[in-house]
């Protein structure tokens, strides 16, 4: 009988040893997927960073040229409408000059 015993107690503790290695393995290899999962995620979010970042610069860039086209514009536009006033005071002149 005690040497029943001390076989099912040998062959429990092997059962177990195997079972205990056994997770352990699988242990070790879920560590390294989600060491590898953030590693991933990691230079995802930096490369998504990075297109964040050149397409907030190529949109300012867009912004300052369309700014810039407009200032142009616009001091096109009152030099325009300055000149149209000089033409117009003048005639006005001529035409007061013209009535005495």
């Amino acid at each position: 009988m005690r040497l029943a015993l001390f076989a099912s107690a040998a062959v429990l503790s092997l059962t177990l040893a195997a079972c205990s290695q056994k997770t352990e393995d699988h242990a070790s290899a879920a560590a390294d997927q989600a060491g590898a999962a953030t590693s991933s995620a990691a230079a995802d979010t930096a490369a998504n960073a990075q297109i964040a970042a050149d397409n907030a610069q190529a949109a300012a860039s867009d912004a300052a040229a369309t700014t810039s086209a407009a200032a142009d514009n616009t001091a096109a536009n009152v030099a325009d409408a300055a000149d149209t006033a000089g033409r117009k005071a003048d005639a006005a002149a001529d035409a007061a000059a013209n009535t005495h």
